[in-house]
C-alpha cells in the first residue's frame, strides 16, 4: 500500500472519450485517483454524482479527478453520460493501475478496492483514503485539502 510521500507510480490510461489520460502530463497540478468497483452500481452512482456536485471546489483547490474501474471504455462512457460527468473515467481493464496503487491484490480481481488516492503537484502521495463513504468521500477529500 502506498504511503504519504512516496512517489505514485505513473501511468497512461484511456479514458472514458477514448483518449490518453498520464500522471506526468498533469504535473503541477494535485489529483485525485478514486476507484470504484463497477460503472452503473448504486455506490459507484453516488459517489460519482458526488464528485461531480464538489467539481468546482476541486477545481478551486487545483485538483484534477480521474475515476478508475476494470469496465470497458464503453460502460464507463455510458456511465459518465448518464451522470452527466465532465473529468476523465479510466478504463482498467488490465488492472495495472489498481495492483499500482493498492486497489487490488491480484491481476484476477473482479472488482476494484474503493480507495482513493491524493497525489501532489510533484506526484507524491499526500494521502491513501483505504475507508472510503461513497456518500461523503468527495466531502471529506475537500475538507483535508482546506486543512492542509
Amino acid at each position: 500500500m502506498l504511503k504519504p510521500g512516496d512517489p505514485a507510480p505513473d501511468f497512461t490510461q484511456l479514458s472514458h472519450e477514448g483518449k490518453p489520460v498520464s500522471l506526468a502530463e498533469l504535473r503541477g497540478r494535485k489529483v485525485l485517483i478514486w476507484f470504484f468497483p463497477e460503472a452503473g452500481s448504486p455506490a459507484c452512482s453516488t459517489e460519482a454524482k458526488s464528485f461531480q456536485e464538489h467539481r468546482p471546489y476541486f477545481d478551486q483547490c487545483n485538483v484534477a479527478l480521474l475515476g478508475a474501474s476494470f469496465d470497458p471504455l464503453e460502460e464507463n462512457a455510458a456511465f459518465a453520460r448518464k451522470l452527466s460527468l465532465d473529468f476523465p473515467l479510466l478504463s482498467d481493464t488490465s488492472r495495472s493501475l489498481a495492483l499500482a496503487y493498492g486497489a487490488c491484490q491480484d491481476p484476477r480481481a473482479r472488482y476494484p478496492e474503493r480507495i482513493s488516492v491524493l497525489i501532489d503537484e510533484q506526484g507524491r502521495v499526500m494521502r491513501v483514503y483505504d475507508r472510503v463513504d461513497p456518500r461523503d468521500h468527495a466531502a471529506r477529500v475537500l475538507a483535508d485539502l482546506l486543512d492542509a
